[in-house]
């Protein structure tokens, strides 16, 4: 039996019942694009972490490359919300998966207020199919990143610190860490295949 891994990934294999043929061939779904996310987003920001309360941005870009330092050197959770319309030609039934793309480092996603699932590690995919609907959508993704990005930015001269550490952990020209959602989101269906039940 093939099974088809991208890196850190993992699965149960659960035989629910007796097998009544030696072997069965499953054709291995093709994933299609229906839809991207281009933007704008708005993002707000966990309060009390040194950056401004929200920015919207036109299109997705890592936090850690922002030209504002509050928000480069922002830890803690970022909120993106923004809308989407599914196309007309989607099928009543067909599984959707929400793609983020790239994501420093851990991304909780909401559609239409309902909780969709979580993403850890690639492919940083969601499958929103019993939470989005025909017509206008709410997508809500609550990203955290690591406290690498706000101890470096608590370590350039003359910084508001907002972090304690006993010992200087990073120093000022440390690299930061991908934060944030880079992208590209995108909305894809499986095509070419039988979807199958868990």
């Amino acid at each position: 039996m093939p099974l088809s891994f991208h890196p850190e990934d993992a699965v149960f294999v659960v035989f629910r019942k007796p097998s009544k043929a030696e072997q069965v061939t499953v054709a291995k779904p093709t994933p299609v694009k229906i839809a991207s996310l281009d933007g704008p987003w708005n993002i707000a920001f966990q309060p009390g972490r040194g950056a401004p309360a929200s920015i919207t941005l036109d299109k997705l870009s890592p936090l850690d490359k922002h030209a504002k330092t509050s928000v480069r050197y922002f830890s803690g959770i970022a909120t993106y919300l923004t809308t989407f319309t599914l196309p007309k030609g989607h099928k009543a039934g067909e599984r959707m998966w929400l793609d983020l793309g790239d994501v420093g480092e851990i991304a909780e996603v909401s559609v239409n207020g309902k909780l969709a699932g979580h993403a850890w590690h690639n492919p940083y995919r969601v499958d929103i199919s019993d939470a989005a609907k025909r017509g206008s959508n709410t997508l809500e993704v609550r990203v955290a990143n690591l406290w690498v990005n706000r101890m470096i930015g608590d370590a350039q001269p003359g910084a508001e610190k907002v972090t304690f550490t006993t010992v200087p952990t990073y120093r000022a020209d440390a690299p930061l860490r991908p934060s944030g959602i880079a992208g590209p989101v995108t909305i894809s269906v499986n095509s070419g295949a039988e979807q199958l039940n868990p």
